[in-house]
């Protein structure tokens, strides 16, 4: 492999050292019409091969912007299929490292055909095997499609533009006024990013991200040995549930925690952490969030919102098909209530729902906060199949806030018999004590002593069967 293309330098540096072993190095476009025959077109623009991250196996593509501009042809699509092909084969994941102009105009319904292909490897190997895909420079057109069909997008945040339409394509719409396929908009206002970085940094996260991640959807070998105390305590994570990132790393093995859309819904938070050395699936609320000097810089509302719902159930349903057990941090109080929202909280409440009902993974809920309505039942409650379900003294769990439920029950009979009903109202209806006494809630745990329950659950939980309905597959 020739080291002096970026798309060849980008494999070195992602790869262990001298671990990449080129696949087809020699193929060039079939394609003569419009003077292709006189342009040389090593590699048809992208480099293909195999070589391991942390001694695990992973195939990658290099699309390399020096030949063509890195355009789709015929070769170059065959390439990326071919490396599928194998990947299913030997159950290792596929990481993407994309800078394209897109579909090669010169070789037309070739190019055509051969984004065909690349888009039925990528649907077959989806919930096989790990896809991820790096952004430097374009994706545009048809190839974002093929990123998006990944399951982890990674954008370089100064120069990768993805776009399906160009910015100054959209009606009323210029890079001035809002650049749509800058990182930040996708990462932010999209969704479809999950890490924002400089190229050395997606490297290093890519890096990491794969060394949790099972190498396929029937590895069990994806564990390590915990070096951190499984009985752990911690003083600070009751103070934690307004930013439930700093609970989820808190929890976790050496702190430990990938974040992914971190930049979207912040209200949600999903990622990964390691309980135990088992990489663990998790899905909670926020309310707020904390920089790293401890200041304030967002504040949210304690509800389900159409983005929150629509990315979590995404991640749950990544975890469900790679058996990573899925782990949901509750505070809510019902759903986010505007006009804007109205539009799809409905539907997106239904996805989340129905992503949790239809994993068969051990999932554990610990409801931190507030638990209210039919928003509380949507996140991973026990009625709708939590394995284990924990609380903390203080949850409130119930159909509404105990004072609301007053003012509706001694309705114009004073102040004072409302207060009276409110606090019976919250020991015998919301309280977690209430809830456990009917079986809702099987541990009541101190804040502090939360890690060692979960890893207990889990392990419990550990070989965990269930049988489901048959068919072919849900319609949510």
């Amino acid at each position: 492999m020739s080291t002096t293309s970026k798309a060849s330098q980008r494999i070195v540096a992602l790869l262990d050292e001298n671990s990449f072993v080129e696949i087809g190095a020699r193929v060039t476009a079939r394609a003569t019409d419009f003077n292709l025959k006189q342009t040389e077109t090593p590699s048809d623009g992208v480099v293909t091969g195999y070589g391991v991250i942390d001694g695990s196996l992973v195939y990658v593509y290099s699309q390399d912007a020096s030949v063509l501009n890195g355009s789709v042809g015929e070769m170059h699509a065959k390439k990326i299929a071919g490396l599928y092909d194998l990947a299913l084969k030997m159950g290792a994941p596929v990481i993407g490292l994309i800078e394209s102009a897109g579909l090669r105009l010169q070789e037309a319904t070739d190019a055509l055909n051969g984004f065909g292909e690349i888009y039925k490897k990528q649907v077959m190997a989806s919930g096989v095997i790990p896809q991820i895909t790096a952004i430097f420079g374009n994706c545009g057109g048809g190839l974002a499609v093929a990123a998006n069909l990944a399951d982890f997008t990674f954008m370089e945040e100064k120069n990768a533009k993805l776009f399906v339409n160009a910015p100054n394509a959209l009606d009323g719409n210029t890079v001035q006024k809002c650049d749509s396929a800058s990182a930040a908009f996708q990462s932010e206002e999209a969704g479809t990013v999950d890490v924002v970085a400089d190229e050395a940094t997606i490297f290093a996260k890519i890096r990491e991200l794969v060394s949790m991640l099972p190498a396929n959807n029937e590895d069990d070998m994806s564990y390590d040995e915990c070096t951190d105390d499984l009985n752990r305590a911690s003083a600070e994570l009751a103070n934690c549930v307004g930013d439930t990132s700093i609970a989820l790393s808190t929890i976790s093995d050496n702190n430990v925690f990938f974040e992914v859309k971190e930049n979207y819904a912040k209200e949600m938070v999903t990622g990964f952490i390691k309980l135990n050395g088992v990489t663990i699936g998790a899905v909670a609320n926020r309310t707020e969030v904390y920089d790293e000097d401890g200041k304030v810089t967002d504040k949210f509302d304690a509800v389900l919102t159409k983005k929150g719902c629509e990315k979590a159930a995404a991640f749950v349903n990544f975890c469900d098909a790679f058996e990573i057990p899925v782990l949901s941090l509750t505070n809510v109080k019902g759903y986010e209530a505007t006009i804007c929202s109205e539009k799809g909280i409905a539907k997106a409440a239904a996805k989340l729902t129905a992503a949790f009902a239809g994993a068969t993974v051990p999932k554990v809920n610990v409801i931190i906060g507030k638990a209210y309505g039919s928003a509380y039942v949507a996140m991973n409650s026990k009625a709708i199949g939590a394995d284990i379900t924990i609380a903390w003294p203080d949850a409130e769990i119930g159909t509404m806030d105990a004072r609301l439920a007053a003012k509706i029950l001694c309705d114009g009979q004073g102040a004072e018999a409302i207060d009276t009903c409110a606090s019976e109202y919250a020991k015998l209806q919301t309280s977690a004590e209430s809830a456990a006494r009917r079986g809702y809630v099987d541990e009541i745990v101190e804040a502090a002593d939360t890690r060692k329950y979960i890893i207990g659950a889990f392990e419990m939980l550990f070989t965990k069967r269930e049988d489901r309905p048959a068919k072919k597959h849900g319609t949510v």
